[in-house]
């Protein structure tokens, strides 16, 4: 049966009646019935009692959420270092801030731009939080050599004045743009573009994008607080509450 070609819930709805079909050929090795008295057992049982196709949607969907769930669990803990203390990652606020709030992000998202005034609220009112950027071009050419840009920039000093520049610009990114934004910020354009030929930045940038896509990251932006991986644009008082949350988890 090609699931592929079905809506969400057609497939869940087929997956569903395949499970409960499932179960009939171990009831028939059983000798006590035939395999077709079976499955007109079960035939007549979904056709008086459709409601248990929703039922075992549901069920379904509870076990794949806990899956997904655990199995981001254990990507995190296995990838920790590289998470969390990757020196190569760009660090802003309290370097021993007792919560790190990692944004995984893309110079040309709309929602990462959206969300950027809340994030600096939060960081400017929280100084006891340890910031991560997680640089992950996702949507083109020009996101890479956004990102490049931006981790080259860091060599002068200049990452997150630079950061903050690239997310304010109105309209479509270019990479004219993006080196107008550089030379206006007074970085030394010779050696930014020098430190962006640098291998280590794109062995970087593709370690980056393994990693989001081992935590099951799917789009930016997309955020850890600690251990909670929270996706999309969020507004700062849910920044607020979750860091909170995070605080509180560890006593």
């Amino acid at each position: 049966m090609a699931f592929t070609r079905m809506t969400g819930l057609a497939r869940q709805c087929a997956l569903a009646v395949v499970a409960i079909g499932m179960a009939v050929p171990a009831l028939a090795d059983t000798g006590k019935m035939e395999k077709t008295e079976i499955e007109e057992i079960v035939r007549q049982y979904i056709l008086e009692n459709p409601e248990i196709i929703a039922e075992a949607i549901d069920r379904l969907r509870e076990r794949e959420q806990v899956a997904k769930e655990e199995a981001q669990r254990q990507a995190k803990i296995a990838l920790a270092p590289q998470i969390f203390d990757n020196p190569m990652t760009p660090v802003l606020g309290n370097p021993d801030g007792d919560v790190v709030v990692v944004e995984f992000f893309d110079y040309q998202c709309g929602y990462c731009k959206r969300v950027l005034p809340a994030f600096k609220s939060v960081m400017e009112s929280d100084k006891n939080i340890r910031v991560l950027w997680k640089e992950m071009p996702i949507l083109g050419p020009v996101s890479r050599f956004a990102a490049r840009a931006a981790m080259a920039s860091e060599k002068q000093g200049k990452y997150f004045d630079y950061h903050v520049a690239l997310m304010e610009l109105k309209g479509r990114l270019t990479e004219d743009k993006v080196m107008q934004v550089a030379h206006e910020l007074g970085l030394d354009m010779k050696k930014l573009v020098t430190d962006m030929a640098a291998p280590e930045i794109d062995l970087y940038l593709d370690e980056t994008l393994q990693l989001a896509q081992s935590l099951g990251i799917n789009g930016t932006p997309a955020f850890l607080f600690g251990d909670q991986l929270v996706p999309g644009a969020i507004e700062a008082d849910q920044m607020r509450e979750l860091i909170a949350r995070e605080r509180e988890s560890k006593g």
